[in-house]
């Protein structure tokens, strides 16, 4: 059997000092512990009082706060300030009128967003005079004196486009993104950019590039590098320099643009620029970094109706300006504020005109806000008075019943730290806190169980490492004193005690790297009927030896698993060990695999004897590291206890169990449950 040491009851380097150490920390622990009770203002209950006195006050305030602002709260509604569905009405209209000339045709987008909604939706004039209304009856309610919004794809309200349901951020000049006007891409053009965006997807992709193909408001696709290193395509051969060159449109429209930049700049007595397909000017070698989405970052931060290069394409070709301006953050500023001008006169005649919004009660009907009297103030306070009392009593009583069990548990809990016999706590009922006092009571037993199989461990080691040790140093001093010849005898009986010193420490080392969960498993297609062949031979001339017949059951082949060939023969023959030592001579030890009927997938390996069996009292602990039903260590019967523990370990590396059958004096049975696919390995 192979194991490991888990470390329980090595001695420390301190050696006799730690005693002395422990008395120390000890009588220091007795005197906490017999120091008064925590201050009230620091204690469990002190906390839920305070909690539930701050809880109720809380209540009370928020139930007047509420009373107070619901009609307040519904005029606000009313007018459409606070509401994510007002905001999602706002955002839709903006984007009809970024994509339309004309409100012409907005009246169905109109009532389809009231249906939605449940509200009254009108969109007139800045005269007033009206484009669409939800409220189609003669009798309804006359709009009211201020609008919700004015909507204008290109002064955007920033407060509520950043409500909106999609999350789309506002550009700065405050035109809307999908506002694109001349940028816009034919059908044509649109497609013919996709087939070439496509392709270049493809190629990103063969060299394991993941990326998409994202579709701007223009109808201009680009490619987009899924994670946050764009820069990988630079290093490929993929050019993705065609999606950024303008077409024809595009380019008499950034014309267009730069020279209504230019005019507004030479009214102010600056020089032209020369604006880039991404609407950026100045010294291309500038700074520019790719952004989170996988595009490039203008230059300059100015509104892009056209999508950005991806990363690793080359600059789309641009007219050579005639003059660079001197690159000042005054000048820059007076740029950018020169193109959003022109660029919002460049689209005031591609979007529709700047019109009101009205949202509301499709009724009308509105509800005036009301002042607390001082009637009504003074029942809120009595009412308050008598939560909060009623608050209080019930926390002290609640509050007394908790801590009282706490305390009986804080109680034991220090005495086990101050190192004297684990004892129980009462277990006042199935609540939490009775749970929490049974959990306790099994932690304390489970403790003094490992105590004694600490104890039961240093003795265990100690005696299987005594006894090889003792017989190399008994041989090698008789050799010294010539009472023995170093023969082949003599070797080979000192090579027999250091391996079986070797098989033990090997046991030691195993299963501490199992508890460590670093156990390296090398997993490949087995054969399990095949497995338990070789286990059966390795262990044929101990089984003889011993009068005991081992076979394999089972029709060849047998089912198939992936798994670690040398750690699962290691388990089985741990196994088939303990099996043929326990069996008496005559009997028989049977090793069978076969598919599980119950758990499709699942292959069970299945070790049984016909020996003395285990009892039923022993039969929960038999997988316990240290533990040994037989207690005489005799080289027969005796191990260090690690076996099985070890097997359980393996077992559960594969991704499995082990469950163990027994009935004292007929034999017993242990079974593997294994995956039909074992896990990957290191």
């Amino acid at each position: 059997m192979r194991g490991e040491n888990d470390g329980a009851g090595a001695p420390g380097p301190d050696g006799a000092a730690r005693p002395a150490g422990r008395r120390g920390r000890r009588d220091g622990r007795r005197e906490t512990a017999g120091r008064a009770r925590v201050p009230l203002r620091r204690s469990l209950l002190g906390r839920l009082l305070a909690v539930s006195a701050l809880v109720a006050a809380c209540s009370v305030a928020a139930t007047a706060w509420i009373a107070v602002q619901t009609t307040s709260g519904a005029i606000k509604q009313e007018q459409g300030q606070n509401l994510t569905a007002d905001a999602r009405i706002y955002d839709t209209l903006l984007a009809y009128a970024a994509r339309n000339p004309t409100w012409d045709g907005v009246g169905a987008t109109v009532r389809e967003l009231a249906r939605e909604s449940g509200r009254r939706v009108a969109l007139t004039t800045q005269s007033r005079q009206p484009l669409a209304d939800s409220a189609t009856s003669a009798t309804a309610p006359a709009l009211g004196p201020q609008a919700s919004a004015v909507v204008d794809p290109l002064s955007v309200d920033t407060v509520l486009a950043a409500r909106g349901t999609d999350g789309r951020s506002t550009a700065a000049d405050r035109i809307d993104p999908r506002a694109v006007g001349p940028f816009r891409l034919s059908t044509a053009d649109s497609k013919a950019l996709r087939r070439t965006a496509d392709s270049k997807v493809e190629c990103l992709n063969r060299a394991g590039i993941a990326s998409d193909v994202v579709v701007g408001p223009s109808g201009r696709p680009r490619v987009q590098i899924v994670g946050n290193d764009p820069e990988r395509a630079l290093g490929t051969r993929c050019d993705l320099a065609a999606l950024d060159a303008p077409t024809r449109s595009e380019r008499k429209a950034l014309d267009a643009l730069t020279g209504l930049a230019d005019a507004c700049l030479k009214r102010q007595g600056r020089e032209g620029v020369q604006l880039d397909s991404d609407l950026s000017w100045g010294d291309p070698s500038a700074s520019s970094a790719p952004g989170e989405d996988g595009t490039l970052v203008p230059r300059v931060p100015v509104p892009v109706p056209v999508p950005a290069p991806a990363p690793g394409d080359a600059p789309a070709e641009a007219t050579e300006p005639s003059v660079t301006p001197e690159r000042t953050g005054e000048n820059d500023r007076a740029i950018a504020s020169c193109v959003s001008a022109a660029r919002g006169e460049q689209l005031s005649s591609y979007v529709s005109s700047p019109a009101l919004l009205f949202i509301g009660d499709e009724g009308g009907a509105t509800l005036p806000g009301f002042d607390l009297s001082p009637a009504n103030t003074a029942r809120i306070a009595g009412a308050a008075a008598l939560v909060l009392a009623l608050t209080v009593g019930a926390s002290v009583f609640a509050g007394t019943r908790l801590v009282r069990p706490l305390h009986a548990l804080t109680g034991a809990a220090q005495r086990m730290r101050d190192g004297e016999r684990p004892e129980s706590v009462p277990v006042s009922g199935d609540d939490e806190v009775g749970r929490l006092a049974a959990a306790f009571n099994d932690m304390s037993a489970h403790r003094a169980r490992l105590e004694e199989q600490r104890k039961a461990m240093v003795s265990d080691v100690a005696h299987e490492l005594r006894t090889p040790l003792s017989n190399i140093r008994g041989w090698l001093e008789a050799a010294q004193d010539g009472l023995a010849d170093p023969d082949p005898a003599f070797v080979s009986s000192l090579l027999e005690e250091a391996v079986l010193l070797q098989h033990i420490i090997d046991d030691l080392q195993d299963l501490a790297a199992a508890d460590a969960g670093v156990l390296r498993l090398h997993p490949e297609p087995v054969e399990a009927r095949e497995l338990l062949g070789q286990v059966a031979a390795a262990h044929q001339a101990r089984a003889e030896n011993a009068g005991v017949t081992l076979t394999v059951a089972g029709a060849a082949p047998g089912p198939a698993l992936r798994a670690d060939p040398v750690r699962l023969r290691q388990a089985v023959g741990n196994l088939v060990s303990n099996a043929v030592r326990h069996t008496p001579e005559g009997g028989r030890v049977t090793l069978r695999a076969y598919a599980c009927e119950e758990e499709a997938g699942t292959v069970l390996v299945e070790v049984a004897d016909t020996g003395s069996g285990i009892p039923a009292e022993d039969l929960p602990h038999v997988f316990d590291r240290f533990w040994r039903a037989e207690k005489s260590r005799s080289r027969r019967t005796g191990g260090s206890g690690l076996g099985l523990a070890i097997v359980r370990k393996l077992v559960e590396a594969h991704g499995g169990t082990v469950d163990a059958a027994s009935v004292a004096g007929e034999g017993s049975t242990f079974v593997l449950r294994l995956p039909g696919t074992g896990p990957s390995g290191p």
